[in-house]
């Protein structure tokens, strides 16, 4: 039976055991090192035996907050060997956020890197139940007995919930994507034979894939497809535009995954004889604007292939067969069952070409087929994002004649920021909290470098008077209680908001049609406070 991650990852080091499986990269030339699918397949094993000795089953949940370390990729195994699910953290979450998560997903442990040991522990003293944090480096020393119930019955499936990934979304707080063995599978497979541009060889490609493993990129589609096909991922902890290129090269990249920030980094960097000296044979990811598809692809000698997807999809569209449209927005076909539409507000489609919300859904007598599970403690929001028998992406498309689809804007309020998915309405909540603020409407505004920037328009309590420090004050106080990306790169103070007769905010209405927000008189830029914590 191959139900499950580590059924394939099993069988995958059975078949393949002395193959580089993952690689941890150096950017001096050849430095960069291989661990062979045997010896994650021993460590996998030691690891599970730890777990199951300390009672962990199917059914239990543990939060993982190792970064790109091969830690995570053994952890991740041995937890799904036992039909535990995993709830990959973000690192750059702060004590509120990370409070949420914990309680939220109901984690039964963390297993964390040296120095988050403390942030972790600062979250188990707030619940009412005991919460374990241990520390990856001192995991071989033995964990505690679980304290939930004993595990589930029967043994895991296609069916378990493999991960709980947390995704952005309409309302303040993330919501918990349920991805199954089944989901994770179907996934890795739809990138493995997507074919054209996307083809690939078994045993030979190694993937650069910069994009954090709490992401759907890497744990689902990359990680997936890597383990189905015996091939390599390097592990990369962010992307770096200097170290992006000597890394790639070290590590022998045959494909890269990217955002639409990265593309953009990387041809501002001077021109140097590394930008031919590589042997990466398509880009996969999404977000490049299209002026500068052409240029990268002349330059650096390889396709980028645009992508469509989400958590909760996840297979993705891809315009994997030319011509491919570079200098649009293309994003693919509906294929092999995955099917599409575009309609408007009140859900009929619209003509070809006229843009509206995409919705898609599988073939078949069960359109969920290879979906998401469901939000975690949400059936309404679940049923409400499959209304009609589809489900509901928020993002707004168009669609040619040729089937041909093409990405336009977001319904849903979100900010899209290097990367990531960023819930205005979150970030509002942060802001509330500040006593100088009274009202605020968070928007996304243009960015040259990272697609789109939070934008934060602030009416303050009447009492208040905005002096040069106020922005910084209010900057600080957001950035003490969500991640660095999150916090306001642009503030103004305004008189009002424009509020319907039942006191809903109308973002649309702040500036006149047309205007540039960061133009306008009293526009204050904080991009530069933006940082990631040491």
């Amino acid at each position: 039976m191959t139900d499950t991650i580590y059924d394939i990852f099993m069988d995958s080091s059975n078949k393949s055991p002395e193959k580089a499986f993952l690689c941890i990269p150096d950017e001096k030339p050849g430095a960069s090192k291989d661990i062979s699918y045997a010896e994650i397949r021993d460590q996998v094993a030691a690891c599970r035996k730890l777990y199951a000795d300390a009672g962990f089953g199917h059914g239990h949940r543990v939060a993982l907050l190792l970064g790109a370390r091969s830690d995570f990729v053994v952890h991740y195994l041995a937890l799904n060997g036992l039909g535990c699910t995993i709830v990959p953290v973000n690192p750059d979450y702060r004590h509120p956020e990370l409070l949420y998560l914990v309680s939220h997903s109901e984690s039964d442990m963390a297993v964390v890197l040296p120095d988050r040991v403390a942030d972790l522990e600062a979250v188990g003293k707030e619940l009412d139940r005991p919460f374990p944090v241990v520390d990856v480096d001192k995991f071989g020393e033995g964990i505690a007995p679980v304290a939930r119930s004993a595990p589930e019955d029967g043994a895991p499936g296609a069916g378990t919930i493999a991960a709980i990934l947390y995704t952005s979304g309409t309302t303040g707080q993330p919501k918990g994507c349920l991805l199954s063995n089944e989901c994770h599978l179907i996934c890795g497979a739809w990138y493995r034979d997507h074919g054209g541009v996307l083809t690939m060889e078994h045993g030979t490609e190694r993937f650069y894939n910069p994009t954090p493993f709490y992401h759907v990129n890497n744990l689902s589609v990359g990680l997936t497809c890597v383990i189905l096909t015996r091939n390599c991922l390097i592990m990369v902890e962010r992307f770096s535009p200097s170290r992006w290129w000597p890394e790639v090269i070290s590590s022998q990249a045959t494909i890269v995954h990217y955002v639409g920030i990265i593309p953009s980094m990387l041809m501002k960097l001077p021109a140097a004889p590394h930008d031919r000296a590589h042997t990466v044979k398509f880009g996969f990811g999404a977000g490049i604007e299209p002026e500068l598809h052409g240029p990268f692809e002349e330059r650096f000698g390889f396709p980028l292939v645009e992508i469509w997807g989400m958590t909760e999809t996840p297979r993705v569209f891809a315009a994997n067969f030319e011509p491919r449209q570079i200098d649009t927005r293309a994003f693919g076909r509906p294929m092999n069952g995955y099917e599409a539409k575009i309609v408007d507000d009140n859900g009929q489609e619209v003509p070809r070409g006229e843009m509206g919300e995409l919705l898609v859904r599988t073939a078949g007598p069960d359109p969920r087929h290879g979906f998401f599970s469901g939000y975690l403690k949400n059936e309404e929001a679940t049923e409400d994002s499959w209304t009609g028998g589809w489900f509901h992406t928020g993002d707004i498309c168009t669609q040619a004649e040729d089937d041909m689809l093409y990405f336009v804007d977001r319904k849903k309020n979100i900010v899209r920021r290097g990367g990531e998915n960023i819930s205005a309405v979150e970030v509002e909540a942060a802001l509330l909290t500040h006593p100088a603020v009274a009202q605020v409407a968070v928007i996304a505004v243009p960015d040259d470098l990272r697609e789109e920037e939070v934008m934060a328009c602030i009416v303050l309590n009447t009492d208040v008077e905005v002096t040069p420090e106020l922005p910084g004050e209010i900057f600080a106080w957001c950035d003490e209680r969500i991640a660095y990306y999150k916090a306001p790169g642009w503030m103004i103070f305004l008189e009002s908001l424009p509020l319907t007769p039942s006191q809903r905010l109308q973002r649309a209405k702040i500036f006149e049609p047309g205007a540039d927000p960061r133009t306008q008189p009293g526009i204050i830029d904080l991009r530069d406070q933006k940082k990631r914590k040491k």
